[in-house]
């Protein structure tokens, strides 16, 4: 075990736990925080491969209300301490995680109960209006569930470090049983993503997506373009989108002020 890589660990994920809720810089989504806990542990290109697929996987679960969805920021931790301390493949790193991620969803529920109780001390700083005092409650809150995400890091490392002997010998004489958590892992970055065209998607976007599977497999064939394939659909769906913007934008002038503008 590496001291420091844990205790680097530990401070990361304390303050992906608190850019969650309290921050909101985004740097605990997985596509950032993965690459940022590869570097850590020395593996940064597993960083990138983890970090994408988690994020397909958890793109469309977001807290709403009080309900909270299986935790991005422990799932995406405990994938890359399996992929790389204990040398799981990606997708059976991401098909174990979820058990973790869905634990974290609970951590996260039992903080926030607790926090409630703080909240008639907030009120009563506000109402003398002693800003200090309301720090002192975010501060608490942020302490408490920070510090229960370093706890449970640092546990998750130090298992998963001891663990990889057997998990090797799992994977040599129990084939099956990683094949299912790597057909498990495989399985849902279609299925949040899935969700999130449940969510967003309108039915006159149909044609934008269809055509967007039908350039990426255009470009992917074409040899000279293959390898940025991704990046020439993502270029111009951006400009199919600002298109859309600008028309829908001269529509509505077009419309407030009976006429097409000239621009002076």
């Amino acid at each position: 075990m590496n001291i420091v890589e844990c205790i680097l660990l530990a401070a990361v994920t304390f303050v992906f736990a608190i850019d969650q809720f309290s921050l909101t810089e985004l740097i605990y989504r997985p596509m950032i925080a993965c690459p940022i806990i590869g570097a850590i542990l020395g593996d940064i290109q597993t960083g990138l491969v983890v970090g994408g697929t988690y994020e397909l996987m958890m793109i469309g679960n977001m807290p709403i209300g009080g309900a909270q969805p299986p935790n991005a920021v422990l799932g995406g931790i405990v994938a890359m301490i399996f992929a790389v301390k204990s040398n799981m493949t990606v997708d059976a790193a991401l098909g174990a995680c979820m058990i973790f991620a869905t634990f974290g969803q609970y951590i996260v529920t039992i903080v926030f109960t607790v926090a409630a109780g703080l909240m008639a001390k907030a009120d009563k700083a506000a109402a003398e209006a002693n800003p200090k005092g309301i720090t002192a409650v975010l501060n608490i809150h942020m302490l408490l569930l920070g510090g229960l995400f370093a706890v449970i890091a640092i546990i998750a490392y130090v298992a998963g470090d001891a663990a990889s002997a057997t998990l090797q010998n799992l994977s040599d004489n129990a084939t099956w049983f990683m094949a299912g958590l790597s057909a498990a892992g495989a399985m849902m970055r279609f299925v949040g993503f899935g969700i999130l065209l449940k969510i967003m998607l309108a039915n006159d976007m149909w044609g934008y997506l269809l055509a967007g599977f039908a350039l990426a497999l255009v470009f992917s064939n074409i040899e000279f373009l293959a390898s940025a394939a991704l990046i020439l659909v993502a270029f111009i769906g951006i400009a199919i989108a600002l298109l859309d913007f600008r028309v829908n934008s001269i529509s509505k002038n077009a419309g407030g002020n009976g006429g097409m503008s000239d621009g002076i």
